[in-house]
C-alpha cells in the first residue's frame, strides 16, 4: 500500500496551522492543506506493513488501539498515492459516515496505531482523510445518494449528534423512513455546540446535515422528549425509536460556594460562545477581561482555554488532579497501545504563546471558592495525590501547606460527565449502568433502541458513530427479521 519505499524517502509533514497570534483574532479552522504533491508523498509513507493495527479499533490494555470505525486505511492511502480519488473516497466512505468530521476532531487512533510510528513519525492517516473529503465536497463529489427499495418501517432517532446522525443515515441508505429529533435549536448534537468553531466550523455540520435531507432523511428541530407521555407516543406511532441523547449530565465539584455567579460547566460555556458567534450577538457569559480558572485537564478544558482566550481573558489557569504525564511512552506502555504521553493541544499552544506559559498546573483540584455579593471572585487551589484507603479503593487527597490562592472572575468545570439526562431516563423508565443506559447489544426492550455516549458513556466522535452504526444494524435486523 502506497510507495514501497515511501516510508524511507517522506518525512511526515502535518496540515500547516496559522501562527497562534493570529489565529486568536477570531474562531476560523487555523490549519492549512498541504499542496496536492505533498499529500501524495505523505500517502505514500504508507508502508504495506502486512498487520495494519491502524484499522483494528479493538483494546489493547486500557485502551482502544486503532480506529474503531475500522477505516480501510492502508487501501485510501494506497488509492491516494495513485491519485485515484474516486476510489480513495469509495473505500473511505465505506466504513465511515462522516470523514469531515473525524478528520477535524478525532485525536486519530489510527496514527498511534501506526507500524510506521514504532521507529518513526507515523503516516498522517488524519490529514490524509481530511483532503480525502474536502476535496470530494469541493468538486462536487458528494451528491445525495438516491435511495432505491423504500420499506414501509417508519424509525425515529432522538438527538442528532454523531451517533444519531451515524444510525439514521445507515438505516435511511438500508430503505427505512427516519426522522431525527433534536431538542435544541440546530442539529448537531455535541458537533455543533460542543465542538468549538476553530476545530469544526458549524457549516460543515450543515453541510452534512442539508446533504442527508437530500437523501430523504427529515430533520425536527426543538423537539424535546420531556414526558412519559410523549416518550410512549413515540414507541406507538413510529416501528423502532432509537436513543441517542449522549452523556448530559455534568460532573460538578463538591466545594461550598459552588453555586455562585460566575461558575458554569464547560459545555454551558462553549454552547453560549457558539450560539453567539451563529445568531451574531453578544454571549450570555463571557471570558472577557476576566481570570478564568477551568477545571478540567482534557479536550473540553483545552477547548475552553482557546474560547476564552479569543474572548479576551485576562489570565487562564488549567487544573488538572492527575499527575503530569511523560514526554514519551514508558515501558509499560508499548506500541501499539494508546501512548499515554503529554500532548499540548492548540488551546495550551495559544495561551503559551499570549501569556508565557502552560496554563495547565498538574496534581492540583479546588479547595475553596470565595465570592462578594453572591459571585465569585476568588479560588484557592491545592495540591492533590492519590491514596488507597483501608478498603482498598483509591481516594483523591489534598496534600497538607500547598494551598494557592488565586483571583478568578470565572470559573469553568469541564471535569467530565455522569451519565445520560434524567429526564430521558425517566421519560422511558430506563434502567442504568454507572448513569448510562442499560441495553443489550443497543436493544432497551420492545421497539427500543440506544447508541452513543448514552449508551457508552462520554466518549470520542469516532467512537459514537461506530455505536450509531452498530445500532443501525441491530434497528435493520429487527424491522426485518433478518
Amino acid at each position: 500500500m502506497g510507495k514501497t519505499t515511501g516510508f524511507l524517502e517522506y518525512k511526515r509533514q502535518d496540515n500547516r496551522e496559522l501562527p497562534e497570534k493570529e489565529r486568536i483574532r477570531n474562531y476560523h479552522e487555523f490549519h492549512q492543506p498541504l499542496s496536492q504533491e505533498e499529500r501524495q508523498e505523505q500517502a505514500a509513507r504508507c508502508m504495506n506493513c502486512g498487520v495494519p493495527y491502524c484499522q483494528w479499533g479493538k483494546p489493547i490494555g486500557r485502551m482502544v488501539a486503532g480506529c474503531p470505525l475500522n477505516n480501510l486505511v492502508p487501501e485510501f492511502n494506497d488509492a491516494l498515492y495513485r491519485s485515484n480519488r474516486k476510489q480513495a473516497l469509495e473505500r473511505l466512505l465505506l466504513t465511515n459516515n462522516f470523514p469531515e468530521f473525524t478528520s477535524r476532531v478525532c485525536p486519530a487512533l489510527c496514527e498511534k496505531a501506526c507500524t510506521c510510528g514504532l521507529n518513526d513519525e507515523p503516516v498522517a492517516t488524519k490529514d490524509n482523510e481530511y483532503d480525502i473529503i474536502e476535496s470530494a465536497f469541493a468538486n462536487g463529489e458528494m451528491k445525495p445518494v438516491k435511495i432505491t427499495g423504500r420499506s414501509d418501517k417508519n424509525v425515529v432517532v432522538v438527538g442528532s449528534g454523531p451517533s444519531g446522525l451515524a444510525c439514521a443515515d445507515q438505516l435511511n441508505k438500508r430503505g427505512h423512513h427516519v426522522t431525527v429529533m433534536e431538542k435544541s435549536d440546530r442539529f448537531g448534537g455535541l458537533l455543533m455546540y460542543g465542538i468549538p468553531n476553530m476545530k469544526l466550523e458549524k457549516e460543515v455540520v450543515n453541510r452534512r446535515i442539508d446533504l442527508m435531507e437530500k437523501e430523504g432523511v427529515q430533520f425536527l428541530s426543538s423537539s424535546p422528549i420531556e414526558t412519559k407521555a410523549q416518550a410512549d407516543a413515540l414507541k406507538k406511532k413510529f416501528d423502532a425509536v432509537v436513543l441517542c441523547c449522549g452523556s448530559q449530565k455534568p460532573r460538578s465539584l463538591a466545594v461550598e460556594g459552588i453555586e455562585s455567579e460566575g461558575i458554569h460547566f464547560a459545555v454551558d460555556f462553549l454552547t453560549a460562545s457558539t450560539m453567539s458567534q451563529l445568531d451574531h450577538c453578544e454571549p450570555a457569559f463571557s471570558a472577557k477581561h476576566a481570570h478564568v480558572v477551568i477545571v478540567g485537564g482534557g479536550d473540553t478544558g483545552n477547548d475552553c482555554v482557546g474560547t476564552c482566550i479569543r474572548q479576551g481573558c485576562t489570565d487562564v489557569v488549567q487544573l488538572e488532579m492527575m499527575p503530569e504525564p511523560p514526554l514519551e511512552r514508558r515501558e509499560n506502555n508499548p506500541w501499539p497501545e494508546w501512548p499515554l504521553v503529554k500532548k499540548t493541544d492548540y488551546g495550551q499552544k495559544e495561551a503559551i504563546a499570549v501569556f508565557g506559559h502552560d496554563p495547565r498546573i498538574y496534581e492540583t483540584s479546588i479547595a475553596q471558592i470565595y465570592s462578594e455579593k453572591g459571585r465569585i471572585t476568588a479560588v484557592d487551589i491545592v495540591k492533590v495525590k492519590m491514596v488507597r484507603s483501608e478498603d482498598g479503593r483509591m481516594t483523591m487527597q489534598q496534600v497538607e501547606g500547598t494551598i494557592e490562592h488565586l483571583p478568578c472572575d470565572l470559573l469553568l468545570i469541564a471535569a467530565g460527565f455522569l451519565g445520560c439526562s434524567d429526564t430521558v431516563v425517566k421519560a422511558f423508565s430506563l434502567k442504568t449502568v454507572r448513569g448510562n443506559a442499560e441495553a443489550d447489544n443497543f436493544h432497551i426492550e420492545g421497539n427500543l433502541f440506544t447508541a452513543g455516549d448514552m449508551h457508552r458513556g462520554q466518549s470520542l466522535v469516532v467512537h459514537a458513530i461506530a455505536e450509531g452504526r452498530k445500532c443501525a444494524e441491530e434497528v435493520d435486523r429487527y424491522l426485518t427479521k433478518y
